[in-house]
């Protein structure tokens, strides 16, 4: 029933009692009209079709960043586990730390309002000073080859560069004004076709005068609201948000202990 609510909620509501009041004022009045429907499918379907595309694929997009920014954090650890033979106590520890409190960060800039991006960027990129520092200080200085050292600076080359691509997409939307188009018109055509709907009445029986006008609402508002659960993937609204699972991610590392980790060739 959530999930429902999330697609047909007080908006669905609010235009589907406008569309039954203008059906039955035309029906009262006699003011009926055999209206086309491509101007439906020309304004209001193909503008939400791009825009809910357009939606999906930033999510897609966020999706394959974020998963890219992990699994080189990872291959980072794996290059510390397993690259060195013998590595001080609480390296590994550090290096964990240093991830999960990037990743903690990054979740808060996207959560939080796109207008607050300047400031919440800050500690993330503070985040991947400390790990170009640790690589420097922590694993350069444990007899790591330099060529090792030049892919582990490639991976955390790729985080950043996942970084910055999941940043510009939490701080830009899909086409703003054919957005609104859309929305205008989803609002308006349940009402302004009030005589087509009252035009098509006369072939129903009474009980089914206003079946038309509440499927046009409920389906047009709800593409609206699919659009719009999809607009922002991490905002933690919709059902279809990326979801942050940082805690998981820091403990599936903790589990791979050295005494576990197979031993390197070198």
């Amino acid at each position: 029933m959530h999930k429902l609510l999330l697609i047909i909620n007080l908006r669905t509501a609010i235009i589907a009692v406008l569309a039954v009041a203008s059906t039955w004022a035309c029906r009262h009045f006699g003011l009926t009209a055999n209206f086309s429907t491509t101007f439906l499918l020309t304004a209001v379907v193909f503008p939400l079709a791009f825009s809910i595309n357009s939606a999906y694929e930033r999510r897609e997009k966020a999706l394959k960043d974020y998963a890219t920014l992990k699994g080189n954090g990872r291959a980072l650890y794996f290059a510390l586990r397993d690259w060195i033979d013998h590595h001080p106590p609480g390296t590994l520890e550090a290096l964990r730390n240093h991830l999960e409190a990037l990743l903690n960060r990054l979740e808060k800039m996207l959560v939080e309002d796109q207008s607050a991006i300047e400031t919440n960027q800050i500690p993330v990129c503070q985040s991947f000073s400390d790990l170009s520092h640790f690589i420097r200080s922590d694993m350069r200085q444990q007899n790591m080859a330099p060529t090792e050292i030049s892919r582990v600076s490639s991976y955390l080359s790729e985080m950043i560069l996942a970084f910055e691509s999941i940043k510009h997409i939490h701080q830009y939307r899909t086409p703003v004004m054919l957005k609104m188009f859309g929305t205008f018109f989803v609002a308006l055509i349940p009402v302004v076709y009030g005589p087509y709907f009252a035009y098509s009445a006369e072939d129903y029986s009474s009980g089914l005068f206003y079946v038309m006008p509440l499927m046009y609402s409920v389906v047009l508002t709800a593409l609206v609201n699919i659009q719009d659960q999809l607009e922002n993937p991490f905002d933690q609204y919709g059902e279809d948000d990326v979801v942050f699972h940082t805690g998981r991610f820091i403990a599936s590392l903790e589990q791979d202990s050295p005494k576990t980790a197979p031993q390197s060739v070198r």
